[in-house]
C-alpha cells in the first residue's frame, strides 16, 4: 500500500473546483485511491473516494490542512497527491 502525506495548497481547501479536478485524475485509475485530512484516519475508517467529487468536499480539508493520499497504485498515490498540493483555484 502507498501513502503520502500531502499539505493542502487550494486556497478555498477541497471544495468544488479543486475536488472536481482531484476526483477527475483519480478516476482514471482502476485501482482505489483513499483520502483522509491526516489524524482523522483509524483502522476502520476506510477514508473517501477520491473519484468522487462529493466524497472529496465531505473530508472538509481547508487550506493548509494535511491529507493522506492512500493506494495500491504508488502512480495514482503520486498523481493525486501532486494535485492536493497545488493551488487548484489559480
Amino acid at each position: 500500500m502507498a501513502e503520502k502525506i500531502v499539505t493542502v495548497g487550494s486556497s478555498v481547501g477541497l471544495h468544488a473546483r479543486p475536488a472536481s479536478i482531484v476526483a477527475e485524475a483519480a478516476d482514471e485509475f482502476d485501482d482505489d485511491i483513499l483520502l483522509f485530512i491526516e489524524g482523522d484516519q483509524d483502522d476502520e475508517d476506510e477514508g473517501v473516494d477520491a473519484a468522487s467529487a462529493l466524497l472529496v468536499m465531505t473530508l472538509g480539508a481547508k487550506h493548509g490542512d494535511r491529507v493522506v493520499v492512500r493506494s495500491d497504485n504508488a502512480e495514482a498515490v503520486d498523481k493525486i497527491a501532486a494535485l492536493i498540493e497545488k493551488d487548484l483555484d489559480a
